[in-house]
């Protein structure tokens, strides 16, 4: 099924913001769509992520959104409809220096203050005047 106008827009906004994430750091939900414009709307990055094309021919792929660096707020990769996703993510994190350390419970998680990017805006963006919406209060990893 075809998205909307405004779903394409935020999908692009969430791919194009995760592809600011630098090799070996790891950022939030969150903070992905507060970069994008969208403070409100840190599960939509998840699902945009999730939809994300395999096909290496599409503008936004796997092969190009580094999705792997994106973690839920408190530093845990988000369980999956299938658990080997978590290890594949946690695989892929690895793989660029990344610790990702695994407790009893088998819950995966970083640590943000050895490998967290939290800029107020995006590096391509900089420069220009603040685009995004004003979230007092807000924690790092949100």
């Amino acid at each position: 099924m075809p998205r909307s106008d405004e779903a394409e827009a935020f999908f692009v906004a969430v791919y194009e913001a995760v592809q600011e994430i630098p090799h070996g750091k790891v950022t939030s939900y969150g903070h992905i769509a507060k970069l994008a414009g969208y403070p409100s709307r840190p599960r939509q990055v998840g699902v945009a992520l999730k939809h994300l094309s395999v096909d290496p021919d599409a503008e936004f792929n796997g092969s190009n959104v580094p999705w792997q660096r994106v973690v839920n707020a408190q530093g845990v990769i988000s369980q999956r409809e299938m658990a080997s996703g978590m290890a594949r993510q946690a695989d892929v994190l690895r793989s660029e220096g990344v610790t990702v350390t695994t407790d009893r419970q088998g819950t995966m998680s970083v640590d943000f203050a050895q490998v967290g990017w939290f800029p107020r805006m995006l590096p391509s963006r900089e420069g220009e005047e603040d685009y995004s919406d004003s979230d007092e209060g807000e924690e790092e990893g949100e």
